[in-house]
Parts: C-alpha cells; structure tokens; sequence
C-alpha cells in the first residue's frame, strides 16, 4: 500500500491573499495599509521627540544661562558612547544615512528594508540626540516609517513596485506627521525619493499623509513646530534680496554637502578603528558644543529664537549658556560661526558613530543664515530694510531646498510649518534660486550623491531608473564550453557542434580569459579536417571586443555594447577570472520588459 502524502500546509499570508483578492479591491487594500502606515509614523515620531525631550530636560534643566557649562564637553561623547554599544550589539548593523538606505533600498534592494529599521532608529538616535548629538531627527523617522511600510508590505507578499509604494507612503506619513505638512510629506516623496506618482500610488500616499498629520494634532496637540508671524507682506523692492539670499543659500548649500563629503571621508579612515572614530569625534563635538551651546541636539530653541524675536535683545538669547553671553555686540560673529560649525559637528556626530540625519541641521544652517545675510545687509545699510525674522525663515527654505535639492519641498514645508502661505511667492524665488545655485557645482541631493557615485540611483529618467533596477549578475550566461590553449582544431570543432553558442572563452589553468573562439571567424578551416592536427586554440583565437566586469553598472554594460557592436561580451570578476558572457539579446530582452513593467499603472 502506498503511503499517503500529506498536503503542504497554506501559510495564514496565501488564505488572507485569497480572502482579500475575493472581497476587498487592491484600491480599497492600500488605502487601508495607507492608514496603518501613518498611524505607525506618527507614533514612532512622536515616541522619538519625546524621548528627546525627556533626556534634554533631565541633563539640561539646572544650566546656568549666564555662563559655559562644562557638562557640555561630557553629555555628547556619553550619548555617542551608549548609541555605538546598543548599535554593535543590539542592532548589528549599520543604520546610518537613513534616507541614503531608503534609496538604495529602491534602487538595488526591491523596496525591502529589514525588520529592524522598524525600531532601531528611534532608539539610536533618541540616544544620540537627547545627550547632544548635533544632528536630526527627521531621517531616522523617515526610515522607519519606509521600514514599517516596506515590512507590513512583505506580510502580505506585495510584489516590488507595490512595495515601492508603500516604503513611499511611510517615508511621506513621517515627514507629515513630524512637520504636521501633509503637502510637504507628498512632495518630499516625489522629490527626494523620486517615486514617480501615478493616479494608483497618489491616493495612499496622500491618505498616509494625512493620517500621520491628524494622530500627530491628537498626540501633541495643535501647536507648530516653529511659532512665526509675518512681519511684513513681500513686496516687489525686497526682490533684489530675495535672489540673492537665494544664491546665498545655494551657496551654503555647496558648502554643506562639500564638507559632509569631507568630514565622513575623514572619519572612514577609521573605520577598522571604532574607539579612534569615537575619541575623534567626540572630543571635537564637545568642544564644538562647549563654545557654541546652539550645536547642542537639533537645535529648534535657537531657530525659534530667531523666528519670533523683534529686537537684538530676543535675538542674543541664542548665546545663553555660552562665553559669549550678554555680549550683544558679538551676534553677528557667534551667527557666523554657529552657521560654518554646525555641518562639521553634525560630521562629527554621525562619524563618531551616532545615529541622526541632516534634515534639521539643513534647516538650522538654513535660519541662521537667512538671519545673517539680511542683519549685514542692514547693518551696512546695503539696501532697502529686510525683515531678519522673514528672511530666517526664506533661508531655511532655500538651504533646504539646495542640500536636498527639492524646492517645492523647501517651499510647502516651510509655508506649512509656520502657517506663512501668504508668504509663498519669497519662498517660490529664494528656493528656485537656491536650487539653480547648488545644481551648477552639485547635479545630487546630499543623500543620492553617495549612490551616484555608484552608479546604484534610481531617477525620474526612466532609461537610468531600469538600467538601475538591473544588475549585471542577473543576465551572465555561466554555462559556456571551455577551450584549453593547446587544444587542437579537431576537438574544437567536436566542441563546437555540442556547444549552444557562437563563442567559446579559451582559458588558462588558472581560469584567466586569454581569448575566445569566434565561429564564423574560423569557418574557413572548420571544413578542412585535413588541418584539424596544424592549428590550436592558441591560434586561431581572437582578443574579446572589450571585457566587462561583474562590477560594473547596467549603463556601463549597454554603453560597451552600443561602442562595440558586439552581441557578447566575457565578464571578469574582482580576481579577473572568467565568469560568463553576457548576451546583447538577452539584456535588451530584460531591458523591454522592466519597460513594460514600469508603463504598468
């Protein structure tokens, strides 16, 4: 008797998929993960800041505002210190550049961030700022809300451009639900993650950012984040300022980005030495912070500061805390400084081996240098008058705007988080500017210029967005007869009749390429077997029209097919040992259906 087989068991995820393909519609489904994904935001936003909170009010409470502090020289390293532990051996993995991953994830990854991102972040960069880490907040909320939506998507066996949408949707509830800018959460997903927005994927988005806005009024009420009153409607004699603070910022931009650049490639040096990183970068934090007390944590204080004083008096309680208070006549200078500072102590932060993103230090730079450029501007008696508080808010649109190279968000974000909608048109022109500036000497945001450099980005171009989604690994055709040098034309021939391509490698002991076999090009001695005992490998073969290498991107790959004219091409790896061909049919056969793919509403 034959024994019975047992069926596999149906996993609870394939009878919820059949139960929800039978009563819910894909609509209706995704505007109800929608839901889920900027409730969960929300939450982990508003867990995160108050975490923040608690910790600066327990270390900083009792501060005396008239002098330095020393204990600045010690919370931050602390804060760094415990961040790296819980990271190396809590998390074991690097969490780093949150909005880069979300990107990578897209690019190279298939929208799959791992389980972990749904929490670690918050933890880490709770730690690091709370002590004083001069970093944001922003970016490790980004990247759990994409985690939680790219997770909760994975439950449910979402295919790869539906997950998209929803990593999309979490990284929109975060922004909306931290900014309360439901607008600002959309335009930031279309411009800086450069999800392209369909009628399919525009209505969850938008529900996830509508959703993390109103559980964020609930949680923490209806306040803003940063309290502002227009002094004075824009006007047509102020434009001449408003350009040019533009440039400004594009220019600030440039310097933000070129010495984030800087500063992490000094700190990769260490990277096989983790207490070195954290010595370095904790003894130049504490300093930083221990003249200039701004740097510490986010800095929302100081730019509200800025934001809601009328007088040089509101304006010097920025210094409190440090040896330049009650020395007015110093503003100016300590505005200065605290502006060019704060990207190396952010540098410094996330380079020591904190956890923060550079999403509110680029507003920070923003404030301070919208204030600076308009108090010169009328202490020297340049132009007509400039409000400083108008123009401190101007400036965080317009450095926003060049260091993430977004300037629509840079624009409803800041209109929406000071109410100053009346103010659009100053914001349109400093933003515009801004980005014009920064896009001359940097064509990338500060979080895709890591993976352009890898060739690993994901655009709006659609060409360059599916030769990103492809990788060389997955069309090298490794199943190839191989040719010993010596081998006689005799036995190349018997090889040739078993073999299903055109082109034979012809390789060392070692599996080093030395050349290749091209058919058609001996097919004048193939028939004559009276030769088949005079010629070897070794002769006939050909040097290859060009060698690719396992490394290299899909636009390098059809680039040397487009130059060469080959419909072959060997591929060599890390040790330039042979791997396969790959086929010119076979990449634009891949090519015409992620086209296809992507048309797909």
């Amino acid at each position: 008797m034959n024994p019975q087989t047992e069926s596999p068991a149906i996993s609870w995820q394939d009878k919820f998929h059949k139960w929800r393909t039978e009563h819910i519609s894909d609509k209706m489904f995704f505007v109800v993960l929608a839901l889920l994904i900027g409730f969960f935001s929300a939450v982990a936003a508003f867990v995160l800041h108050s975490i923040i909170h608690l910790i600066q009010s327990l270390l900083t409470s009792s501060f005396a505002k008239d002098s330095a502090n020393f204990w600045y020289l010690v919370f931050p390293v602390v804060g760094i210190f415990l961040t790296s532990l819980y990271v190396r051996y809590v998390v074991k993995d690097n969490i780093s550049h949150g909005i880069t991953r979300i990107l990578q994830a897209i690019s190279t990854n298939r929208s799959r961030l791992r389980l972990h991102n749904c929490w670690s972040s918050v933890v880490a960069s709770a730690i690091t700022i709370g002590f004083g880490g001069s970093v944001g907040a922003e970016a490790p909320i980004v990247l759990t809300g994409s985690a939680i939506g790219s997770n909760l998507g994975r439950a449910f066996r979402l295919d790869n451009k539906q997950l998209m949408m929803l990593v999309g949707c979490g990284a929109a509830g975060a922004i909306a639900g931290i900014f309360k800018a439901p607008i600002a959460g959309l335009v930031f997903t279309l411009e800086v993650l450069m999800i392209n927005l369909t009628m399919a994927s525009l209505l969850p988005i938008l529900v996830s950012c509508v959703t993390a806005t109103c559980f964020t009024y609930i949680f923490s009420g209806d306040a803003a984040l940063f309290a502002f009153s227009i002094d004075s409607d824009w006007s047509l004699e102020r434009v001449v300022g408003y350009v040019l603070l533009g440039v400004t910022c594009g220019l600030v931009s440039l310097y933000f980005i070129r010495m984030t650049g800087a500063c992490e490639g000094f700190f990769q040096r260490f990277s096989d030495h983790p207490y070195i990183k954290l010595a370095t970068g904790g003894v130049v934090l504490s300093l930083l912070i221990f003249f200039f007390p701004s740097l510490y944590g986010e800095g929302y204080r100081d730019i509200n500061i800025l934001l809601n004083g009328t007088n040089t008096g509101d304006w010097t309680s920025v210094m409190n805390n440090s040896m330049f208070a009650d020395s007015g006549s110093l503003l100016i200078v300590y505005i200065a400084l605290v502006m060019l500072t704060k990207v190396i102590a952010t540098s410094a932060t996330n380079g020591a081996g904190g956890c923060g993103g550079t999403f509110a230090p680029s507003l920070f730079v923003g404030c301070f240098s919208g204030f600076l450029f308009s108090r010169v501007w009328n202490e020297y008696g340049i132009g007509v008058y400039l409000p400083e508080k108008n123009f401190a808010l101007l400036g965080m649109a317009g450095v926003m705007s060049g260091v993430m190279h977004a300037p629509l968000t840079g624009v409803f974000l800041i209109a929406e988080l000071t109410g100053g909608y009346t103010f659009f048109m100053p914001l349109i022109i400093v933003s515009v500017c801004a980005y014009l500036t920064i896009s001359i000497f940097e064509p990338h945001s500060i979080y895709a210029i890591r993976l352009a450099r890898q060739g690993k980005l994901l655009t709006h171009h659609t060409d360059s967005s599916i030769l990103t989604l492809m990788n060389i690994e997955s069309v090298i055709e490794k199943r190839y007869t191989i040719i010993s040098p010596d081998m006689e034309l005799g036995t190349i021939v018997t090889k040739v009749t078993k073999s299903k391509n055109s082109i034979l490698p012809v390789l060392d002991a070692a599996g080093n390429l030395l050349g290749e076999i091209d058919i058609v090009k001996i097919r004048k001695v193939v028939f004559r077997t009276e030769l088949y005992h005079h010629f070897t490998a070794s002769q006939l073969m050909t040097e290859p029209a060009a060698m690719l290498s396992e490394r290299d991107p899909m636009t390098e790959v059809m680039a040397t097919f487009d130059r060469t004219h080959a419909d072959l091409l060997p591929v060599l790896d890390a040790d330039n040992h042979f791997r396969g061909y790959v086929s010119r049919q076979r990449v634009y056969g891949m090519y015409r259906k992620l086209v296809a793919d992507m048309s797909q509403e």
